[in-house]
């Protein structure tokens, strides 16, 4: 019996201390919701009446009307300044508060739809968001680049030991306010403008960024003109051989990478334009310096490819010891050329993306629409990927390189470029034939150089029933053996009757050739000798060629 007593004894001790740890536990119920401290802002006279921190939008908004108003000591109170003593916060509070005004009015753009007006910061409009439905102490405005890292700006929930939560701006930020004040505060040029041009103009710009816009923009293309200018000086002399100069290959992402500098530095430490300007000045210029640079290695490599390697497809077409070997390396590495350009543009993108925050800066959110700019890009780009990816299946099976021999939709044709999305092709007439890769893979072509170079050329004579061939096929022999260039094999020479219907009878006569370069010249020429020899025969007692009607004939 005394066993069962402290058992029931050691149960309602434990259901007493599980009701307590819960009363303990809900009797704050702020825990988690924002960030405790025993006075909020002592040193700090109090904060005016019409000013409301209660909710994120409310004490920015509170902020910016005292910012405009440039009562920079009202303004202080929406600044956490725990991390300065309570008895300078009256005097470092208003300067802290006039740098945070200027931060945002040159490098920040509060996304107002998105700033939340509640008190406990919840997200109720979407489910999918990592922290919907939860209450926020601190919420995220924008990032500003400080060197070399990222300084967040943020806003966060302080409660104090007696009194209502308040948003203000977090101790983080403000006592990173200094630093970014110098770095990105009024230019010395800026503080010697006159007070008119410092006033406020239209669309949240002052007069002096409408005036000082387009002239930044005048001097930077002034310094791209000089610059292409003098990386022009003596190309006439090596326009010639451009694809080998080096002069010509650096003069473009030069020009690119001098003029991104130049309106990296004016808008740095000349003029230094509000958020407006900036978030789409920003991305451009690490844009232009990550194209130019990325464009300069491509060039430089291409100079030096072309160098090793050549290039010319009529050089390449000829056929000898070592011939094949050269086609199979000047077509792979326009393939590995094509997959570095690939490799190069992505690294490009990913740099770009890491370093500007283009998407924000736009107001759309890279996350949350990533899927959806996914679909959307495979969608537009499916052609080109799929000619990419046709390329490069070229260089590896081997199915035609650059310098090959083809019979292409009925034109002889040579494979000149193998590039990302054609087939660039030369006509034997020497027009140029362009030719999407997938068309080029998925229908059937002759390659005359692939494998063995000889082959056989033929050549049809439709002659009449009482023609005798005899005569045709001694020329025929007389012709072969006159050849220097027809290779002596036996098997390959030859003159047959393949077919006949009521219009005549056929004759084949068999040209083989050491190579396609020379094959279709040496039918040419037995063509015209065999139809000189049957034009005398004809014009003797007995007819060579049938007598039809031109409707006949078809």
């Amino acid at each position: 019996m005394l066993r069962y007593i402290q058992i029931l004894l050691f149960a309602l001790g434990a259901l007493w201390m599980t009701q307590a740890a819960n009363a303990q536990s809900g009797s704050d119920p702020g825990i988690g919701r924002w960030y405790e401290v025993e006075l909020v802002n002592p040193g700090l006279a109090d904060a005016p009446r019409n000013i409301d921190r209660s909710t994120p939008r409310s004490s920015l908004e509170s902020f910016m009307f005292r910012a405009d108003a440039e009562d920079w000591d009202g303004a202080a109170h929406m600044l956490d300044l725990s991390s300065v003593e309570p008895s300078k916060q009256a005097e470092v509070g208003p300067e802290r508060a006039e740098q945070f005004a200027t931060l945002l009015d040159r490098k920040i753009i509060i996304d107002w739809y998105d700033l939340r007006d509640r008190p406990d910061g919840v997200d109720a409009r979407s489910a999918d968001a990592p922290m919907a439905g939860e209450p926020r102490r601190s919420l995220l405005l924008w990032y500003v680049k400080l060197g070399d890292r990222p300084v967040p700006i943020r806003i966060n929930r302080v409660k104090p030991a007696v009194g209502e939560p308040v948003w203000l701006v977090s101790q983080q930020t403000v006592k990173a306010l200094p630093a970014l004040a110098e770095a990105y505060g009024p230019t010395e040029l800026e503080k010697m403008l006159p007070q008119p041009l410092r006033e406020r103009a239209f669309w949240g710009l002052r007069w002096w960024e409408v005036v000082g816009f387009p002239l930044v923009l005048l001097v930077t293309g002034l310094v791209a003109y000089v610059t292409n200018q003098l990386m022009s000086r003596g190309l006439n002399r090596t326009h010639r051989d451009s694809p080998t100069s080096m002069l010509v290959a650096l003069r473009a992402p030069i020009t690119l990478a001098v003029t991104t500098l130049t309106l990296s530095l004016l808008t740095s430490k000349v003029f230094v334009f509000s958020g407006r300007i900036d978030t789409v000045l920003s991305p451009l210029i690490i844009l232009g310096l990550v194209v130019a640079a990325l464009w300069m290695i491509v060039n430089v490599a291409d100079v030096i490819l072309t160098r090793l390697v050549n290039f010319d497809d009529e050089k390449l077409s000829e056929m000898g010891e070592g011939m094949e070997q050269r086609r199979n390396i000047a077509t792979r590495i326009s393939a590995l050329r094509r997959a570095v350009i690939v490799i190069v543009v992505l690294i490009g993108a990913g740099i770009t993306i890491s370093e500007a925050s283009v998407m924000r800066s736009l107001g759309i959110s890279l996350l949350a629409s990533a899927g959806t700019a996914t679909i959307i890009l495979a969608y537009a780009g499916r052609n080109v990927l799929t000619n990419i990816m046709a390329s490069l299946q070229i260089a590896l099976n081997k199915s035609a390189r650059i310098g090959d021999k083809l019979i292409f939709r009925g034109s002889y044709c040579t494979v000149e470029r193998i590039h990302f999305t054609f087939v660039q092709l030369r006509i034997w007439t020497g027009k140029r034939l362009v030719v999407p890769v997938v068309d080029f893979v998925a229908e059937p072509f002759e390659n005359w150089t692939m494998t063995d170079h000889f082959m056989i050329e033929l050549i049809e004579l439709r002659l009449s029933h009482r023609a005798d061939v005899t005569p045709l096929r001694e020329k025929y022999y007389e012709l072969i053996e006159g050849m220097e260039l027809v290779p002596d094999r036996d098997d390959s020479k030859g003159v047959y009757v393949t077919e006949h219907d009521v219009f005549g009878q056929t004759a084949l006569f068999m040209v083989p050739c050491p190579d396609p370069n020379v094959a279709w010249t040496l039918a040419c020429e037995m063509r015209e000798e065999l139809l000189k020899v049957a034009r005398e025969l004809d014009d003797g007692a007995t007819a060579v060629f049938p007598e039809v009607t031109p409707a006949q004939s078809t």
